[in-house]
């Protein structure tokens, strides 16, 4: 599936159609789907970024949440996820150097994001793409207060989020 402006995503199943058809759905409706009005939701850049031996993920603990999260963040105007993603990893990570694996979108999770300060609940439609990255230690910087290279197999020993346990079973498939 081609969505404009932001890539291929190949859907596996029903919840990645369901997802897609959502996705196109509110990017055709929303003019300002890359900003970050909490009153309409709005699209994220999420970075899965792996090990040359695609057997572990970069975690971050969010300060404000208290989850492990891969990185991601508002696009805040800018219309372009892939970027987004890529450089909320070097943000949110310290790594050094970060490679895409692909330019193809390997996820797309819509959530309700948590009221945080003035902000209310709200739809996040979150994409997500691969990068790869040496394994060097990561620095938890502002945003996090833990990070971590997590192997795929103890991913439910941090989060127990169907969002993020998802990942595991996509990153099987590449």
């Amino acid at each position: 599936m081609d969505l404009p402006e932001i890539g291929v995503f190949t859907p596996q199943n029903a919840r990645d159609q369901a997802m897609a058809a959502r996705l196109a759905a509110f990017l055709a409706r929303e003019s300002a789907a890359f900003g970050r009005d909490p009153a309409t939701g709005h699209v994220t850049g999420s970075a899965v970024v792996v090990n040359p031996a695609r057997d572990k993920m970069v975690l971050t603990r969010h300060a404000t949440q208290g989850r492990w999260l891969h990185p991601g963040g508002h696009c805040d105007g800018i219309r372009d996820p892939r970027f987004v993603a890529l450089k909320e990893a070097y943000e949110k990570s310290g790594l050094p150097r970060i490679d895409p694996l692909g330019s193809d979108i390997l996820d797309i999770d819509i959530h309700e994001s948590p009221a945080c300060g003035a902000d209310p609940a709200h739809l996040h439609y979150d994409l997500r793409y691969v990068f790869i990255a040496a394994e060097s230690p990561p620095r938890a910087l502002a945003e996090s207060t833990a990070l971590a290279w997590v192997p795929l197999a103890r991913l439910q020993d941090y989060s127990d989020d169907a969002s993020v346990l998802v990942l595991r079973d996509k990153l099987a498939r590449i």
